[in-house]
């Protein structure tokens, strides 16, 4: 069983942040450059100010996440209240380039949920034409919630390929990813699908996952 560790920090801050998980054992993270949506003056989840921010990705195994997750908090303790913020998605079984093992042979683990366990947020994934992220945003901010981070992201198809979960060619791509409390995430999705950018067929993709351990790093 594997976690996926995902920390928003200031831009050139995500070294900070794999380097702790590769102290702890993990084996590394990748790092994306994004931007945040909140107001300057409201501290948001996932927002943290408009600014430049680097978004690490380190995928660790169960029986070692709890140490990966305290290096990640006690690395950035001394660092700026509000630094950023962390939280995990429990992932199924995952590939890695170069090893070839038979899938046959390959014990694959489900993640499963813990009967009783108690969901506070999640994160709502909008994938969309370039230039339409800022509009779901501001949807959403009027439904409940706070920021968000735009990536900056690309099509890989080409004309003539078949189109991708129906979605039209469009080479540049905005990725917005909303971290809200579960009991809001209906009506902010909601909010999204009634914007305008969204009703032609193949114009967007909007997908939910749960967030676990959501916290927020830097002074307390």
């Amino acid at each position: 069983m594997f976690k996926l560790i995902v920390s928003i920090v200031p831009h050139d801050c995500g070294e900070l942040i794999t380097g702790a998980a590769a102290a702890k054992g993990a084996g590394g993270g990748t790092i994306m450059m994004a931007r945040g949506t909140a107001q300057s003056n409201i501290i948001q989840l996932l927002g943290l100010g408009d600014t430049s921010k680097d978004i690490a990705y380190v995928i660790v195994d169960d029986s070692i996440y709890d140490d990966v997750r305290k290096e990640i908090i006690s690395a950035t303790e001394n660092k700026k209240k509000s630094f950023g913020v962390l939280f995990s998605i429990n992932i199924g079984d995952f590939i890695k380039a170069g090893h070839t093992e038979d899938s046959a042979s390959t014990e694959k683990t489900v993640n499963k949920d813990k009967e009783g366990e108690e969901m506070k947020y999640t994160v709502i994934n909008v994938i969309v034409n370039k230039g339409y992220a800022d509009d779901a945003m501001a949807a959403a901010r009027k439904a409940g919630a706070g920021g968000g981070t735009i990536l900056s992201a690309r099509g890989t198809a080409k004309e003539g390929d078949a189109k991708f979960l129906g979605m039209e060619i469009v080479p540049e791509k905005d990725l917005l990813m909303i971290v809200v409390p579960a009991e809001n995430a209906d009506q902010v999705v909601q909010a999204i699908k009634e914007l305008p950018c969204m009703q032609k067929a193949g114009s967007g993709i909007i997908f939910c996952s749960k967030a676990h351990d959501f916290t927020l790093l830097g002074k307390k």
